[in-house]
């Protein structure tokens, strides 16, 4: 079976991706925000984190690139660190009101997003799509898991 490259699920999954990066970084510029902050501020807001080191685990990127965006974050006015009561070596990280109060437009103009580039699909299209999504992206994890070299032990500061 010879399948054309550019018609296989990895590489039309990326373009959307892509498709969507755009859309959604032109619409949260004015806000302030930029489409990979979403997943730090939301983990903020909902408490699931406050520590760089969490933060990169619940956004799924690396501990670098996770500092980069912090340290941007916090220049923008964003965020806000403190020190850990309980670690001295960590920072505890918290939203600042600003990002509070204009994050629930960010979120509005993501969902309008997804409603408009899903226009056409059926609900149970969209239910369907997301399952698929969700398992596949888990399939990803586990393969990516599985094929990672062994961790070093490192003591990383937050």
């Amino acid at each position: 079976m010879n399948l054309d490259v550019l018609s296989t699920p990895g590489h039309l999954i990326s373009l959307a991706a892509r498709g969507f990066a755009r859309l959604s970084e032109a619409r949260l510029k004015p806000l302030g925000f930029g489409v990979g902050h979403l997943p730090v501020l939301v983990a903020l807001q909902d408490g699931r984190a406050s520590t760089q080191r969490d933060l990169a685990r619940f956004a799924k990127i690396e501990q670098p690139p996770m500092a980069q965006m912090l340290a941007r974050m916090e220049r923008d006015g964003l965020i806000e660190r403190a020190p850990d009561p309980t670690d001295r070596r960590s920072s505890r990280i918290t939203l600042t009101e600003a990002a509070e109060a204009r994050l629930p437009d960010a979120v509005a103009v993501l969902l309008r997003g997804n409603q408009e580039v899903l226009s056409g699909f059926t609900d149970g299209e969209v239910v369907l799509l997301v399952d698929l999504l969700t398992r596949l992206i888990a399939n990803l994890d586990r393969l990516a898991a599985a094929e990672a070299p062994p961790a070093t032990p490192v003591h990383e500061k937050d």
